[in-house]
């Protein structure tokens, strides 16, 4: 190993120690200090705590297994049922991927609240949408894509062999579905629902908006840090919330690397044959396109919403939401979120492809830590690594009489904490790019890394003007993710935004705190603009143009 890969290999550690591992060694410091320990205590026995507890969980369980099962409906009517619109279907899916996490719960009220749209205008109800119901039903619609994107790549890579078999030995449709194709993707159902789970219980901006009553440990971790100034019990809470996100970080890197022992062949050798009986098509169809119109209303809603003064009770046509936003703090906040999350994606993309690079084809020893540490970004859920950068960069560090770094989050943080919100970008959207990235490079192969050290290029010059090279669509994977999930992200976040730093996102967040739900309809859809407008601008710039053009 040359000298130059050893001095990547040393600052990819010190960078990710400072981005991840350090705050979580304070919340660890103030978790298992005197007063958090008291909290965790009071977790298991005071009732209040019992109750929160009690609910986090169910909320869990509720929304891993709705989002895994509308995730599965869309994915199978989009591998294996013959229709038209299929690319209409999949963007529709793909919708709640690149807009902001109250969009959906605004519209929800909006629609389905006691003064909603639909429950009242429409059909004469009082209905309470605040709650475990309507948070159900928001996040499962957010999150559901997250499953559909796993389980529609593993239902295009089973072996369609195996059904044609079942099918000579005289297993009809619904037989071959229950014995084959169900067996075969348990692992994948299992992956999405403990996957929604951790997302679920994490989450914080949906409980703030809609969960009303219904309190979840995410949202009394934040109230324990700003309302009650409780640091010790939000890092207390904090460390509950952990537990789960690292067991299924690791449960799923498990099955990841026992992949092989659930498939029969590598490349399927078999053709799919298209359902097109309507006895098996109407019924899901029904299913999966009731779904979508649901998902079309609510962003319908959205889009409608920033141009009424207030929907459903003032219907009125205005441009007033969009002066608002457009004008003083709102297009601040504007141009501080994009500027930053512009500044944080390329770190990102770059970091995420040299850390896999590394672990494919440099790092021998300690190549799993190297991973681990890598996707701890991933793992750690968001209101934990908030209160995490509140903890570890509101004041300086500082051994002795030396100041080894500033305060980088709060009041008297350098740039506003925009550095430190720079940071929290980076080391969310990373691990996006770091595995897009190690996908890509095992299918190259090693021998072309050889050539070029064998002609005397550094492992540096290799990957620059070989490797990178290479895996460029894997690179603008992992920048289009993390554009959009800087930009859509609230709770990393809300923990370390500062006045002389306004954030998007936190800004909706308080146009729908005082009811002023056309403002944020507005917000969100400037945003949705901007990550639509940002990503194409990236595909266009990244594309390989050495490609050839095929003529029709």
């Amino acid at each position: 190993m040359d000298t130059v890969t050893k001095a990547v290999i040393a600052a990819i550690v010190l960078i990710l120690a400072l981005l991840i591992g350090y705050p979580l060694i304070r919340i660890l410091t103030q978790a298992f200090g005197a007063d958090g320990m008291e909290t965790l205590r009071n977790v298991f026995t005071s009732s209040a705590n019992r109750t929160v507890l009690l609910n986090t969980v169910v909320l869990g369980i509720l929304v891993g297994a709705v989002g895994t099962a509308i995730g599965f409906a869309f994915a199978y009517a989009q591998a294996r049922l013959d229709f038209r619109g299929k690319k209409l279907l999949h963007l529709i899916a793909l919708l709640p991927i690149v807009s902001p996490p109250f969009a959906v719960a605004t519209a929800v009220i909006t629609l389905f609240g006691r003064s909603g749209l639909v429950t009242n205008k429409m059909l004469g109800l009082d209905y309470n949408i605040y709650g475990l119901t309507g948070l159900t039903l928001v996040l499962s619609l957010s999150f559901f894509p997250v499953a559909y994107m796993n389980l529609l790549g593993m239902l295009r890579s089973l072996d369609p062999a195996m059904d044609e078999a079942a099918s000579s030995l005289g297993a009809n449709r619904w037989k071959i579905f229950r014995s084959v194709t169900i067996p075969m993707l348990i692992p994948g159902f299992a992956s999405c629902f403990l996957l929604l789970f951790v997302e679920a219980i994490a989450d914080l901006a949906n409980p703030l908006v809609i969960g009303g009553d219904f309190t979840v440990l995410s949202s009394r971790a934040y109230i324990a840090i700003t309302g009650e100034y409780d640091v010790a019990s939000g890092a207390a809470y904090s460390l509950i919330l952990l537990l789960p996100g690292l067991l299924v970080f690791l449960v799923q890197r498990y099955w990841a690397e026992r992949r092989s022992v659930v498939s029969v062949t590598g490349k399927p050798s078999g053709h799919v044959t298209l359902l097109r009986s309507p006895l098996a098509r109407i019924p899901l169809l029904t299913v999966v396109l009731s779904i979508a119109v649901l998902i079309l209303a609510i962003y319908v809603t959205v889009f409608v919403g920033a141009f009424t003064a207030i929907l459903g009770v003032n219907n009125t046509f205005t441009l007033a939401n969009y002066k608002y936003v457009f004008s003083g703090i709102g297009s601040d906040a504007m141009f501080t979120t994009t500027i930053l999350a512009l500044i944080a994606t390329p770190v990102a993309g770059v970091l995420g492809m040299v850390l896999a690079w590394l672990v494919v084809r440099k790092v021998r020893r300690g190549r799993g830590a190297l991973d681990f540490l890598g996707m701890l970004g991933l793992a750690v859920p968001g209101t934990v690594l908030g209160i995490g950068y509140a903890l570890a960069f509101n004041k300086p560090f500082i051994i002795g009489n030396i100041q080894l770094l500033p305060a980088l989050a709060g009041g008297g943080a350098i740039f506003g904490g925009a550095l430190a919100i720079v940071m929290v970008y980076v080391i969310r959207s990373m691990p996006s790019g770091q595995r897009s990235g190690i996908a890509a490079l095992q299918q190259i192969d090693p021998a072309i890394d050889e050539a070029s050290t064998s002609l005397g290029a550094s492992g540096l010059r290799t990957f620059r003007s070989i490797t990178l090279p290479l895996i460029r669509p894997a690179l603008l994977s992992g920048l289009t993710y993390a554009f959009a999930r800087a930009m859509t992200t609230l709770s990393p976040i809300i923990f370390i935004t500062t006045p002389q730093t306004k954030i998007m996102t936190s800004q909706i967040l308080s146009e729908v705190d005082s009811g002023r739900f056309g403002n944020a309809f507005a917000y969100c859809t400037i945003l949705i603009a901007i990550v639509l407008g940002v990503i194409g601008l990236m595909n266009l710039l990244i594309r390989d143009r050495s490609a050839p053009t095929r003529l029709n």
